[in-house]
């Protein structure tokens, strides 16, 4: 099969597309807006730029009416959101914070009873998930729109510097190394399908020198 998504109807029921960049860590990420209102929602076009120094970005697509996402007016706004990691524990939670609100409700007054308790971060009053394994408090840097052939198909890709990371030591191990199997981070998958870290292998870069070695590592 052979399909061009740029001219032909996709011939298949669902899109093979989003279904085969995969899997896709999850942004989980809580903002708020200047007028105080606290929000929570989770991005699945979320990665690492760089290390030197730590930098991350997020995409998000516009509503079929134009208006962009609160996360990153929020971000734009108050030059601050956070990432919350989503674990398979905190999965429920994950999913009602995709919901959906109106301009005057906030995504954290759905999660009560799910096990989610604010916290706030360092650097600007933003609540963050305290049963999270990993947080980091991100200082907003740029904003790269790209226009689509839709109002839905144009992004915001924002880009923020990591300024303070908050680590749950109980899930580090006797190495110094993250547990991650212990934290069980989701990511999503296409369709309504999402993955769960449960195992892990190693590989190591034949003929890589020991710098090499010690950055694919991350040692310090």
């Amino acid at each position: 099969m052979k399909w061009h998504p740029q001219s032909e109807k996709n011939p298949l029921p669902y899109s093979p597309f989003k279904s085969s960049t995969i899997p896709r860590p999850i942004g989980w990420l809580s903002s708020v807006g200047t007028d105080g209102r606290e929000n929570i929602a989770p991005y699945s076009q979320w990665q690492n730029l760089t290390f030197d120094p730590p930098m991350v970005m997020f995409s998000a697509n516009q509503y079929p009416d134009g208006r962009r996402k609160d996360t990153v007016l929020n971000a734009e706004e108050t030059g601050w959101f956070v990432w919350n990691m989503a674990t398979y524990d905190l999965r429920e939670a994950v999913n009602l914070s995709a919901m959906a609100l109106g301009p005057d409700e906030s995504e954290w007054d759905h999660l009560e009873g799910q096990g989610v308790t604010k916290v706030y971060a360092d650097n600007h009053h933003i609540p963050m998930v305290a049963e999270s394994p990993i947080k980091f408090e991100c200082k907003y840097k740029t904003t790269l729109r790209v226009p689509g052939n839709s109002p839905v198909g144009t992004i915001d890709i924002v880009v923020a510097d990591v300024m303070t990371i908050h680590i749950n030591e109980d899930f580090l191990g006797d190495d110094g190394k993250l547990d991650v199997l212990r934290m069980k981070p989701i990511a999503r998958m296409g369709y309504f399908d999402y993955t769960v870290v449960t195992e892990k292998f190693e590989m190591r870069v034949p003929g890589s020198d020991s710098d090499a070695q010690a950055g694919l590592e991350g040692s310090a």
